[in-house]
This record gives C-alpha cells, sequence and structure tokens, in this order.
C-alpha cells in the first residue's frame, strides 16, 4: 500500500486554516497572483525555449533566432513579454542587442519542469 502521509516540518508550503488572518490571506492571494502571472509568462513554447537558452548564459536576439529556428519579430515579441514580466533583461552593443535573465527565478522553475519532464530522456 502507498505511503501517502505528508512531511508537514519540512513543507514550505503555508498551512491556511481557521488560524489563518485575514491579512495573511490577503499576503497568500498577492502571492498567487504574482505566481499565476509568472507561470503565464513562461506557459508559451517559444518563451519557455527562451528561458531555457538562456539558463546557460546571455544570448543575442539573432543566437535565439537560430537556436529557436525562428523569426526575428516571433522571438522578439516573446522577448517583450519575458520583458515586461521582469524575467529577461536586455543589453545593447552597438546594434546587437543581447538577452538574459533578471534572476534565478526562471533557473529554479526550469529544473523542476527538466526534472518532471525531461530527466527520464537523459537515463
Amino acid at each position: 500500500m502507498e505511503d501517502l502521509s505528508i512531511q508537514e516540518d519540512t513543507s514550505v508550503l503555508p498551512v491556511v486554516d481557521e488560524r489563518t488572518t485575514e491579512e495573511e490571506l490577503d499576503q497568500i492571494a498577492t502571492k498567487a497572483t504574482q505566481a499565476a502571472n509568472f507561470l503565464k509568462a513562461i506557459s508559451h513554447e517559444g518563451r519557455l525555449m527562451i528561458l531555457c537558452h538562456l539558463v546557460s548564459g546571455e544570448k543575442s536576439v539573432t543566437e535565439l533566432e537560430h537556436l529557436l529556428s525562428a523569426r526575428q519579430a516571433a522571438v522578439s515579441q516573446q522577448l517583450s513579454r519575458l520583458r515586461l514580466e521582469g524575467l529577461v533583461q536586455p543589453r545593447r552593443d552597438g546594434k546587437t542587442i543581447y538577452y538574459s535573465l533578471v534572476d534565478d527565478r526562471p533557473r529554479k522553475i526550469l529544473e523542476v519542469v527538466y526534472e518532471l519532464f525531461c530527466a527520464e530522456d537523459r537515463a
């Protein structure tokens, strides 16, 4: 029989019950909105692939076009959405624009996505 018990002391998830205050519920709701916006931003295959490529370091728009086999307009549109959500940042060097991750959030979520969907392919 499967053990379905959950180790409460090791969980980072909050416990919401009758002792949770209105202020705490408001904070949880605000964080849920932020999380939903983050997940929407990465829920597009093109944006997800861009983030996968940027995990290894800064890339130019042209490099991303080649890596994704996509047109410049499509890549720029997806980069614009990622920039709007605060996930990537541009850097201009002459006529070339480079993009990199703003922080470690995309890397962390991509590690989980990789573990859930890709890791078994490497075994």
